[in-house]
């Protein structure tokens, strides 16, 4: 080790992970080698608390990129990726949940209403004429998103399949 306390090296990782880029399941996996096997690691055997700590900041990660997407306020920004992205997003993140055997079943109705709002905020933005839709992905793709979220169709704007690319699939 570095002469960093056991807690100290911890910390520092918890802050990669959670501070990691667009996939932060990678960078859980690479401070877990780094961590436990990498021979430049100082070779640890996490707890069970500990992985868990480690796998709760990926989360907490991969929540804000979700909602990242899902902020009206981010439409112009660089960082904008679009409603497709958070559907991908979304979906990695189910299968990381799946596969660290953990379920984050109220994220889906943060998520859910956050949908809904970001769609009536564009559907009233488009519809007045401040703006173009930003929409990128099919009006098929977004209302099975909505409905994995657990959204009626019947909650969507009126006319939201119009906010989706023309000639895309439409609901």
């Amino acid at each position: 080790m570095t002469g960093q306390t056991r807690a100290q090296i911890l910390e520092d990782e918890l802050l990669i992970v959670r501070h990691s880029g667009e996939i932060p399941e990678i960078a859980l996996n690479a401070t877990i080698h780094y961590l436990q096997e990498d021979p430049e690691g100082p070779g640890l055997t996490l707890t069970e608390v500990e992985l868990r700590c480690l796998q709760d900041a990926a989360l907490k990660r991969c929540r804000e990129i979700v909602l990242r997407d899902l902020d009206p306020g981010n439409r112009d920004l660089s960082l904008y990726r679009g409603i497709r992205r958070t559907i991908y997003n979304w979906q990695r993140m189910q299968a990381f949940l799946g596969r660290i055997g953990s379920r984050q079943d109220d994220f889906r109705d943060v998520v859910r209403k956050a949908l809904l709002a970001f769609l009536h905020r564009e559907a009233a933005d488009v519809g007045t004429g401040k703006r173009s839709s930003c929409i990128n992905c099919s009006a098929g793709e977004l209302a099975g998103f909505a409905r994995q979220l657990g959204c009626d169709l019947h909650d969507l704007p009126p006319g939201w399949q119009q906010l989706c690319p023309a000639g895309e699939d439409q609901e």
